[in-house]
């Protein structure tokens, strides 16, 4: 499965890699939430909140990581959002108004699974 990771670097600054997930990959993980709503504070530049998967349902969107670099997130490519510190990323909506989507929360410690596309980054 197509998958975005995030995170930051030794400095702070986000950047992200594009890679994929085993099949039959099992996370261990807290709790998960649907979300359609907007926060202000998702309007512009910020950290991830915690580590989190986004799984989008509906929508298009840019997102871009603070060394100025984007990808495109839409229904069936996974997001992993490990920049929990520094400048955060930023995205905007490509298409319509809305964004349903399912945040997966994973035991903090848990193994993301990525396995980054070389042929990519």
């Amino acid at each position: 499965m197509r998958t975005f990771r995030i995170q930051n670097d030794d400095l702070g600054k986000s950047f992200f890699e594009e890679g994929v997930l085993p099949e039959h990959f099992n996370l261990k993980s807290d709790h998960f939430f649907i979300a359609r709503g907007i926060e202000d504070y998702q309007k512009r530049q910020h950290p991830a909140p915690r580590y989190q998967y986004v799984v989008t349902l509906k929508g298009k969107l840019e997102f871009t990581t603070s060394d100025n670099k984007s990808f495109i997130l839409e229904p069936g490519i996974v997001l992993i959002a490990k920049d929990t510190e520094g400048e955060g990323h930023s995205w905007k909506l490509l298409d319509g108004e809305e964004w349903h989507r399912i945040y997966i929360v994973p035991d903090q410690d848990a193994d993301d699974g990525f396995i980054i596309n070389e042929d990519k980054n």
